[in-house]
């Protein structure tokens, strides 16, 4: 007799959305104590663009930040969002999180500025275009809610991912690059994960038509060949 599986409760749902979000929003504060509490500096942790020897800075870029106000800004935005990935998309969160983690991070290091890049903002714009346009490319009403949501909270992003000045201190290449992987994911993976509930009109059977059986043949045939003998 085969099991059948037990969909998880909201509670459980929810604690799995908020799990790795919050572990990786509490190694960047961690990180951050760690640098100022023992006045070491970290900005060579992040990106350098087409240095080769700093290559690995895509991969903890994401941990280092400026000031109070950047962790703080960067923390609360990305656990949002990746709370909203692991629980609208729970199917390819985990891969979408990873792609948007390495490729913001190797496209900021293609094109960005000959300047070091830091902080979790490549990945944040990359979860953020993802969840908005997944959202619409879907058509599911409740992707297209949260999508509207993210408009709302973060619509403001999208002029961050153009520069505004000569020397622009924000890295804008950063953004450009999590926003265009983010896109890109979106177009991937529109055929994976959650999808608009596909209706099913059943047709209503037409009366069910006598028919003779086999039996009712043979007696038929029968009575003819009688009649005929009596006639």
């Amino acid at each position: 007799m085969t099991q059948k599986s037990i969909p998880p409760s909201n509670k459980q749902q929810f604690i799995d959305a908020v799990f790795i979000p919050l572990i990786l929003g509490i190694l960047m504060i961690l990180t951050f104590i760690l640098e100022k509490g023992m006045d070491w500096d970290f900005h060579t942790a992040g990106v350098y663009p087409r240095r080769i020897e700093n290559i690995w800075g895509i991969f903890t870029v994401i941990f280092i930040h400026a000031d109070w106000s950047h962790l703080a800004n960067n923390v609360i935005s990305f656990v949002i969002l990746a709370c909203f990935l692991y629980y609208f998309y729970k199917q390819i969160a985990s891969q979408v999180m990873v792609i948007s983690y390495i490729f913001s991070g190797f496209i900021l290091w293609l094109i960005g500025r000959e300047s070091w890049h830091i902080g979790a903002s490549g990945l944040i714009y990359s979860l953020a275009f993802f969840l908005f346009f997944s959202g619409i490319f879907r058509k599911h009403v409740p992707l297209i809610a949260l999508s509207f949501v993210i408009a709302f909270i973060y619509g403001g992003m999208i002029w961050h991912i153009f520069p505004w000045q000569i020397e622009d201190p924000v890295s804008w290449e950063g953004h450009l690059a999590g926003g265009t992987i983010g896109l890109i994911l979106s177009i991937c993976y529109r055929n994976a994960g959650p999808q608009k509930p596909v209706k099913v009109w059943e047709n209503e059977d037409d009366e069910s038509l006598d028919y003779l059986s086999d039996d009712d043949n043979n007696d038929e045939i029968e009575n003819e060949q009688k009649l005929k003998e009596e006639l």
